[in-house]
């Protein structure tokens, strides 16, 4: 056998180990991927049902004005909105933090 023979076939032999680890890759929540996320912002079903899985103890926004929650939730946000985003995520009404922030009422 020659030498280029031997190196092409321990090549074709990496590459079958490299797609057999990859289909073993276990795949992140749904909660975390687009597959989970509502398209008005906030998680579907799918979402919902991967995040209560994993333990998580998940409550709806609320729109009432005195609520503990929402002020929390509306400082913390809003600040991430001016410190961590771009000036084109800010201003697009469709990025989602504009839609977490409006279905806060924030």
């Amino acid at each position: 056998m020659s030498h280029r023979f031997r190196e092409q076939t321990k090549k074709s032999e990496r590459f079958k180990i490299m797609i057999v680890k990859k289909d073993k890759l276990k795949k992140t929540a749904a909660w975390q991927r687009k597959e989970g996320k509502n398209k008005t912002g906030g998680l579907n079903a799918k979402g919902r049902a991967s995040a209560k899985a994993e333990g998580m103890n998940l409550k709806p926004p609320t729109k009432v004005k005195g609520n503990k929650r929402r002020k929390s939730f509306c400082a913390r946000m809003s600040g991430m909105k001016k410190k961590l985003t771009s000036a084109k995520t800010a201003n697009d009404p469709n990025s989602r933090i504009n839609k977490a922030l409006r279905a806060w009422a924030c």
